[in-house]
């Protein structure tokens, strides 16, 4: 009877486990494809804002520009049509509130109902005009030529070094400085962390005496449950100030200050996950190695830190993965500058401090809101090649150790 009701017990708990471990992967699954279907419907449109056009008029030889070339063209920053391929003629900017420059209230009438015609009476004399007018106001008797501005596509999107999702009246979406930014502080980070991170567990597993090292591990473990928000207020009072010193720079948040406190946000996961795995060589192999005449750092180095590769492993995946998707204390720290960044020492921003900034004021549906979705993808698609990297490497050093 006994057996039976153990028999019934052992199933039950199997079944639930399966059950647990089936809907957690259906959830993963179905999040990872909201991602994607939320953020893919922006390739393919116009960046244009929506009910609106570019116009100029019929004699200009450009039909079209890219998304950088009309905000540069709005800015000022581009003044004759040369520039982007017409004649040599300046650009004369023209927006619906200028209609005034031109015409009486009088003739554009009391309810607006001449406005059509007035537009079309301006875009039709001035030969370098650019109009962003609305739709509505270009029936089939417009006398200028409907400016067509480049669709978004994903090779735009990932190397457009331009990233202004409300620019007006063309929105620009190149990620190429958010994934710069990333790329800058998660590496610097690590590289600051991992070593550090690896000497602390190495010490502690190996060389630091009982008293010490329980002290160490508990404290350290703590480290971990700190919330991003106080290491970035410790960042923005003691490293930012720190380093605008050191270097005499004009503002301190810069991409450095990122990879300080994203590296000692790191360092508790790399630590503990390192030591545990270091901890876990079995004693007969340590003695071995003792006994042919190894001494402790050889040791170290030759047989404990290759047979816990695997877990050292883990904690750098780990630790790379709270570097990457790190927000808050990075959006603190960095400057949160959406521009191409050259060195360290220059303001950033990274992917996820741009969603956290940017997905609350984005109208649902929009443009902005589904280019925030396609950089949930592209963090979702690094981390992820990240990881896969990391276990190839482990797996290949597991092959030649062998």
């Amino acid at each position: 009877m006994k057996k039976i009701i153990s028999y019934i017990i052992n199933r039950i708990i199997t079944a639930l486990l399966y059950i647990s471990g089936s809907i957690t992967s259906i959830i993963v699954i179905l999040i990872v494809i909201f991602l994607f279907s939320e953020g893919a419907g922006m390739f393919g449109q116009e960046p244009t804002e929506k009910g609106f056009i570019l116009a100029v008029n019929k004699t200009n030889k450009v039909s079209h520009l890219s998304a950088e070339q009309t905000k540069l063209i709005f800015d000022g920053e581009i003044t004759n049509w040369q520039k982007v391929g017409g004649k040599n003629d300046s650009i004369i900017l023209f927006r619906m509130d200028n209609i005034t420059d031109y015409f009486t209230e009088e003739q554009i009438g009391e309810n607006f109902e001449h406005l059509p015609a007035c537009i079309s009476k301006v875009v039709d004399s001035i030969p370098g005009i650019i109009a962003f007018v609305g739709k509505t106001y270009t029936d089939k008797n417009f006398a200028g030529k409907e400016l067509k501005v480049d669709k978004l596509t994903v090779r735009d999107f990932l190397f457009g070094q331009l990233w202004f999702p409300t620019a007006h009246p063309v929105a620009v979406f190149g990620a190429l400085p958010l994934l710069l930014g990333t790329f800058w502080v998660s590496i610097f980070a690590i590289l600051f962390a991992l070593p550090l991170g690896l000497a602390t567990a190495i010490y502690i597993a190996e060389v630091a005496n009982p008293v010490v090292r329980n002290i160490l591990k508990p404290v350290i473990e703590l480290l971990a449950g700190i919330p991003s928000v106080v290491y970035g207020f410790f960042g923005l009072v003691v490293v930012v100030p720190f380093i605008q010193s050191v270097f005499n720079l004009p503002v301190g948040e810069t991409a450095f200050a990122g990879s300080i406190i994203l590296g000692i946000m790191a360092l508790p996961t790399i630590i503990t996950i390192s030591e545990d795995a270091i901890r876990t060589t079995p004693r007969s192999m340590k003695e071995a190695s003792l006994a042919l005449g190894a001494n402790h750092w050889q040791t170290i180095f030759r047989v404990i830190l290759p047979y816990s590769s695997s877990g050292i492993t883990a904690g750098a995946i780990l630790g790379i993965g709270r570097a990457i998707g790190e927000t808050m204390a990075v959006l603190m720290v960095t400057g949160n500058a959406a521009v191409m960044p050259h060195t360290l020492l220059e303001p950033v921003r990274t992917i996820p401090a741009t969603i956290a900034a940017e997905l609350g004021e984005a109208p649902q549906g929009g443009l902005h809101y589904e280019s925030l979705f396609i950089l949930g993808c592209v963090l979702f698609l690094i981390t992820m090649l990240v990881n896969l990297a990391v276990e190839f490497i482990s797996r290949r050093n597991k092959r030649v150790a062998s």
